[in-house]
């Protein structure tokens, strides 16, 4: 019983950490968002190099 306990306080504990990280990128400004799209663009396109759906758009600063 003891043991479901500390599952139990585990569990809350990354549900509050998951919350957290979600109102950090929330308040980032929105350039910075802009950055995190276009790498994670990146990343899609290297699981499928050859596809025209992997478009990376090109931002210059």
């Amino acid at each position: 019983m003891g043991n479901n306990n500390f599952s139990n306080n585990k569990i809350e504990d990354l549900f509050k950490a998951k919350e957290e990280y979600h109102k950090n990128l929330a308040r980032l400004p929105f350039e910075e968002k802009i950055k995190i799209l276009v790498r994670l663009q990146e990343i899609a396109k290297g699981f499928h190099p050859y596809s025209k759906k992997n478009i990376v758009w090109k931002i210059t600063t």
